[in-house]
């Protein structure tokens, strides 16, 4: 008796294997695929409260000095920004789990844009305008991308990305998320207006 050579088995090992070899060979694609997790509840902010905390790590961190530089060569020190709420992205055109959580990044800051009281500071830590402008453009994103200007701030970016930093009104760090997100869940807006309401 012949074996079949194609059965639904065959087909589907076939369709996977294909399937996992895009995904380690192409970072659009896992961008792709963290999206579409993202957008069925997975990948959360880190912020499940309502009420802003005051603490990372069990202890107030004043925001340090950090210069931003923008594509003009205009500079800015988010120490100098306070009286707003600052949302700083670090980020980059080759990461997958970033390039999945800048439609949601770019979507709140659509939300956000005309509030003088926040900042949304996308920050390419490989501090090339040649590919991130390009990326931004290409992928119709509304937010500015920086490049940072003075040396990083200590715990601010301890190798992986994307990494988030929030800082309140008083200059004070009150979150921290390491990897990828979904900013437009609503108990993360929430929160981000709590921080602007004070």
């Amino acid at each position: 008796m012949k074996k079949k050579l194609i059965t639904w088995s065959n087909v589907t090992t076939v369709v996977l294997a294909l399937l996992m070899i895009v995904l380690v060979v192409s970072p659009q694609a896992k961008a792709i695929m963290i999206e579409g997790l993202m957008k069925i509840g997975l990948f959360k902010p880190p912020v499940e409260n309502t009420e802003p905390a005051k603490t990372v790590s069990g202890s107030a961190n004043t925001a340090p000095s950090l210069l931003l530089k923008d594509p003009e060569g205009k500079v800015i020190d988010i120490k100098n920004q306070q009286g707003k709420v600052l949302f700083i992205n670090f980020w980059a055109t080759w990461c997958p789990p970033c390039i999945a959580e800048m439609p949601s990044i770019n979507e709140m800051y659509a939300r956000y844009k005309n509030n003088p009281k926040v900042m949304i500071l996308e920050i390419d830590v490989d501090n090339n305008f040649s590919k991130s402008v390009p990326f931004m453009k290409k992928n119709k994103y509304q937010m500015p991308v920086y490049n940072i200007a003075s040396e990083l701030p200590r715990g601010f970016l301890s190798g992986a990305i994307p990494t988030t930093v929030i800082i309140d009104k008083t200059g004070t760090v009150v979150a921290r998320h390491e990897g990828g997100a979904n900013y437009t869940d609503k108990g993360f807006y929430k929160y981000l207006d709590g921080l602007i309401s004070k």
